[in-house]
């Protein structure tokens, strides 16, 4: 399947009950899967009349008790922030796919990395955050995709699964989840309405509170079930580290071409790791540290200016020098450029 297809059918297992989208490339395949296949289940498919409508709808839609989803590329995903921001002080739980291109403004449809401060930082107003996974290959688009529901659901927070555009285009093999059961889905006990014979009163979900304190209290109660996410839901691949002269950090794109120059590396008998934050947020900063210690070299490489650098100089605190390797506008690095670099920083 196309990676973009793998998203759709992954959020249809996992029980997708209502999907809110509009067009933009390169993540066309997601909405337009959905068309046909959430209509052929019975499940509600809209395309909206602009990217702030959608993600007010799956605010909607989540709030009545449907597990909802959206899905964008990078330009698309900033007129939702002001949405997202609304989910996450309502403790909404939905799911969005980014399959970012790039920037900034308009920018190109080609695969880009700038939009991870906009997902690690929050992106919209406001103190929050929402737990953002990072697929490198089809498969993980549909093992991400799936996962994003039940870690919405269990933590009451947006989800977004950031795959940039190569992701979302590129064709692989995959094998799919079993498909659940709208029926064996756990029904929510804080929805909004009304339910007629239950005696219960009607509720409102909404993300305002006008008494500071309280709202004070809210936030720093959500920031506990924060540190609950961090200590749980932690996620990376580490692959020779301990042993490495040198490591390489990526994510998405930028991994598979590190796993590829750390393999024209092992031919020529030189030692290199890899380390891959799966959860861009939370960020493994503990992890990478201990993959680090001894003062490593970390060779960073991103398909924009520079961005997860930072949260990699956070994790070593300067205890490793930390050295960049950047493309923007489109361009991915190639595994020999890669290589060529770790030559040139171990002087070989």
């Amino acid at each position: 399947m196309k990676g973009n297809e793998a998203i759709g059918e992954a959020a249809i297992r996992a029980g997708c009950m209502a999907f809110f989208g509009y067009p933009i490339t390169p993540q066309n395949e997601i909405p337009a899967y959905m068309s046909q296949h959430m209509l052929d289940k019975g499940r509600i498919f809209i395309q909206a009349e602009s990217e702030v409508a959608a993600i007010n709808m799956v605010f909607g839609a989540s709030a009545a008790g449907a597990r909802a989803m959206t899905s964008s590329s990078s330009p698309g995903i900033s007129l939702k922030q002001e949405g997202i921001s609304y989910a996450a002080g309502a403790d909404i739980p939905c799911v969005i796919a980014n399959v970012s291109r790039g920037g900034p403004g308009l920018g190109s449809i080609a695969p880009a990395q700038g939009d991870y401060f906009q997902s690690t930082r929050g992106g919209g107003h406001g103190d929050y955050y929402v737990i953002v996974l990072a697929p490198k290959s089809v498969q993980e688009c549909v093992d991400f995709t799936y996962m994003a529901f039940d870690l919405s659901e269990k933590y009451r927070m947006p989800v977004l699964v950031l795959a940039d555009g190569m992701i979302g285009q590129m064709m692989e093999g995959v094998i799919l989840p079993p498909e659940r059961s709208l029926k064996d889905i756990p029904k929510r006990s804080w929805t909004v309405g009304h339910m007629a014979g239950t005696g219960r009163d009607p509720r409102h979900i909404s993300s305002i509170n006008l008494i500071p304190a309280e709202l004070e209290a809210k936030i720093k109660a959500r920031f506990e079930r924060y540190e609950t996410v961090k200590k749980n839901e932690l996620r990376y691949e580490e692959v020779n580290t301990a042993s490495a002269d040198i490591i390489l950090t990526a994510y998405g794109t930028c991994a598979r071409v590190c796993m590829g120059a750390r393999k024209l590396a092992e031919k020529e008998g030189i030692k290199v790791g890899l380390f891959r934050p799966i959860t861009l947020w939370p960020f493994p900063y503990e992890a990478l540290a201990k993959a680090a210690s001894g003062g490593k070299p970390i060779l960073t490489v991103e398909m924009s200016m520079g961005q997860m650098i930072e949260d990699v100089r956070l994790s070593v605190l300067g205890n490793s020098p930390i050295h960049f390797l950047g493309h923007t506008g489109g361009i991915i690095p190639t595994e020999e450029e890669v290589f060529a670099e770790v030559k040139k920083l171990l002087k070989i």
